[in-house]
């Protein structure tokens, strides 16, 4: 079983593969009981969005964890994907900027990403 940042480091990794953008992952343990990370990421389009939360089910999957719940994939604006410890939320722009997770949970903790995506 893997721990929390590890799974969110996974998630990340997953979301860059497939060309998100603007991934993010804020460390909120210590602020609630929803979950001890949140992984944010932008897609362009209904398409990428779908192949993005589909990338990051693959590869936590190949490491052994599945996901508890999956929310909005038909929508295609907002896709949430639940495994308990991390969920991974991926938007389309209006979408994030309308929900604006990092201001709503701004007294979160940003995880250095550095090394774990590629440079842009």
């Amino acid at each position: 079983m893997l721990q929390p940042k590890e799974m969110a480091l996974i998630a990340a990794k997953a979301l860059d593969a497939k060309k998100g953008k603007d991934i993010r992952v804020l460390e909120i343990d210590k602020i609630t009981t929803l979950a001890d990370y949140f992984v944010i990421c932008t897609g362009g389009s209904n398409t990428q969005i779908n192949a993005l939360c589909d990338e990051v089910e693959k590869e936590l999957t190949a490491a052994g964890e599945e996901p508890l719940h999956r929310e909005g994939y038909r929508g295609g604006t907002w896709v949430l994907l639940d495994y308990g410890c991390i969920a991974v939320h991926v938007f389309n722009a209006e979408a994030r900027e309308f929900y604006s997770l990092e201001h709503v949970w701004a007294d979160g903790k940003e995880v250095d990403l550095t090394g774990v995506l590629t440079a842009d």
